[in-house]
């Protein structure tokens, strides 16, 4: 069985004093509802009257049929531990391995570093998936896409996969049933971006000047270099002083 956290834990004995059977039984409960995505259990154990099952809103089965303390007991136990799971987190994130590092690409986790590590993930083909419940959020990577989604109040227990759609591929399930990434919040769709280049600076424009009169050059020409050395200095090209250094020279032309 997978690790309990340190908080999963401690509901497991707090309902087990409190509903008077040991850990051992609601422990086998609390597997039970995670693997029925927090709305259905089947379990097995012999303090609970061997097989039995439980549905959320239904009825409540123990293989001690007339024992009807003993399906009260696992009603209530399963309603509680179904409620946990939907708020808070069960088991303790499985560390990545160096294998599953290295299937992801350039030696490392193909999600954000500050996601933290996933409590599952997998995948198929140019689809994966990677569930975070202690920050909320799902991502998802399809075609060199990453997507990141908030999970909201779902607590990922299982997926399955899908012959059709995006996300496609596989279906997610939670305490409260079946769904696609469709129908939670998308946080951050990213795309690998090319390297930012800086535009060339542009072209000094050439400044009017005595020089660039034509050497027939006549009065009309010389009010013309005027303008556009005045234009010059408006779109602060050129100084006030180098403005009037020039304007002398040209009006000396006249």
């Amino acid at each position: 069985m997978r690790e309990l956290t340190e908080q999963a834990q401690q509901t497991v004995y707090n309902l087990a004093q409190r509903y008077g059977a040991s850990p051992d039984a609601v422990r086998t409960l609390l597997h039970a509802v995670v693997a029925g995505g927090g709305t259905m259990a089947q379990f097995s154990h012999p303090e609970l009257g061997g097989s039995g099952q439980w549905m959320q809103g239904g009825m409540t089965m123990v293989g001690d049929m007339f024992n009807h303390g003993l399906q009260a007991m696992v009603s209530g136990l399963c309603s509680e531990l179904s409620s946990f799971m939907a708020n808070q987190q069960v088991f303790v994130p499985a560390p990545v391995s160096q294998q599953q590092q290295s299937s992801f690409g350039y030696g490392n986790a193909w999600w954000p570093a500050d996601l933290g590590q996933p409590s599952s993930s997998g995948g198929q083909n140019d689809f994966r998936y990677a569930y975070f419940p202690s920050t909320r959020r799902l991502a998802v990577q399809e075609g060199g896409q990453l997507r990141i989604y908030d999970t909201l109040d779902h607590q990922i227990g299982g997926v399955s996969q899908q012959q059709s759609g995006y996300g496609g591929s596989f279906t997610f399930s939670s305490q409260y049933g079946q769904f696609s990434v469709e129908s939670l919040p998308l946080i951050q769709p990213q795309q690998a971006q090319a390297p930012f280049v800086p535009a060339p600076a542009p072209a000094p424009v050439p400044m009017a000047s005595p020089a660039t009169l034509p050497d027939n050059y006549n009065n009309d020409d010389v009010f013309s270099a005027l303008d556009r050395l005045g234009n010059l200095r408006d779109r602060g090209i050129v100084t006030e002083e180098e403005f009037l250094e020039k304007k002398r020279e040209l009006l000396a032309r006249l």
